[in-house]
């Protein structure tokens, strides 16, 4: 321990190995602490010039053409999954429902979608002759950006969800996201108008009260915010509450008899495929996770922000150059096949990493002092 108190990293290291991990460190931009993303501080005091070019946006690697969805008509795309069940999107968000000979079965309201979800609902109502009234709206999980739009469904329609979604709506009283009428714990069978959906609560995963939701006849599950056709989960393994269980969250899906996921996200519908090619960028991701906080080296990190008592810079440093090493592997590996790859990995190593860390107690350097 030096004289500020901040515990040391031992520095038996070999030479060579440090001399490999300190000139990664260096590639990563760490050790000689600049930042990947220039401080607030700094582009204050730059001039107009030198600003735009720190903030200047960054060039990603082109979406491959099978992570792309249907071209959009007046912003939206509206399509037929099977029978009576339908599926829309914007390109950034999904919502699904199911006409039935009493009315319309909703399930989420994404905002970016807005009043298209209505426009959809219309077009396909008047075109096979059945009512275009919204009878039900199942809420997949409490989130405003898949839900945020509920409101425009009408007063009427009963809505439905799980109690913690009904408990976090009373939280967050968000007019836009009317509370639910009927609330479930662990299973509920909606059926209306001769169709049928099979709502189930497995457990957290993205959220604490995000459901399944299975339309048998259709061999159709919507579980929003886990499973990304054709691209890489959304910035920290979709922002999950609970990574384990999202992980897990994954053989749940599995173990349905789906051939169609509506994820949610993105512009098109997700196979079995799909599914299976993510969970091997998960593992491979994890795997990476694991090598790297076995073998990237903290010492230069503790050099040189122990002296000034910073531990925060420690952490961030060190996190931040594993976060980096852990994705070139993987970045590598699934380019051209997973869209955004470049885009997100880091940030979901990043996740992965935090997650190995305090959930299973892979602590690297932070680990038990000898």
């Amino acid at each position: 321990m030096d004289n500020s108190g901040t515990p040391r990293a031992s520095t038996q290291a070999t030479t060579s190995a440090q001399a490999t991990r300190r000139t990664f460190v260096k590639a990563a931009g760490v050790a000689t602490a600049l930042p990947l993303v220039p401080a607030l501080a700094d582009l204050a005091l730059a001039g107009p010039a030198e600003a735009a070019e720190a903030t200047a946006l960054p060039d990603y690697a082109p979406v491959p053409d099978t992570a792309v969805g249907p071209a959009l008509t007046d912003g939206y795309h509206v399509g037929r999954i099977g029978g009576h069940l339908y599926w829309v999107t914007d390109g950034y968000y999904q919502a699904m429902f199911l006409t039935t000979t009493t009315g319309v079965v909703v399930v989420d309201a994404p905002p970016t979608i807005g009043h298209n979800l209505l426009r959809a609902i219309r077009k396909v109502t008047d075109a096979n002759g059945r009512p275009s009234e919204v009878t039900h709206v199942v809420y997949s999980h409490s989130h405003a950006d898949h839900i945020g739009a509920a409101v425009l469904l009408g007063p009427d329609a009963r809505r439905i969800a799980h109690v913690e979604t009904e408990r976090f709506l009373r939280r967050d009283r968000d007019p836009n996201r009317p509370l639910p009428h009927i609330t479930f714990k662990d299973r509920y069978t909606l059926r209306v108008g001769g169709e049928t959906l099979e709502l189930a609560h497995h457990g957290p995963n993205h959220s604490p009260d995000n459901i399944f939701v299975h339309v048998p006849r259709y061999r159709t599950l919507m579980v929003v915010d886990v499973i990304y056709p054709g691209w890489v989960p959304f910035k920290n393994l979709a922002v999950s509450q609970d990574i384990p269980a999202w992980v897990e969250a994954h053989q749940v899906a599995m173990r349905y008899p789906w051939q169609t996921l509506v994820g949610g996200h993105l512009g098109r519908l997700g196979l079995r495929a799909d599914a299976v090619v993510q969970q091997r960028y998960i593992d491979d991701l994890e795997l990476s996770a694991r090598q790297t906080l076995e073998s990237l080296d903290p010492t230069p990190f503790f050099d040189k922000y122990g002296p000034t008592g910073n531990s925060w810079a420690i952490f961030k440093t060190y996190l931040d150059a594993a976060a980096h090493q852990a994705a070139q592997p993987v970045v590598a590996k699934y380019a051209g096949r997973l869209a955004a790859v470049d885009v997100f990995t880091v940030d979901n190593a990043f996740a992965m990493i935090e997650s190995l860390r305090i959930d299973q107690g892979l602590l690297g350097p932070f680990g038990i002092r000898p």
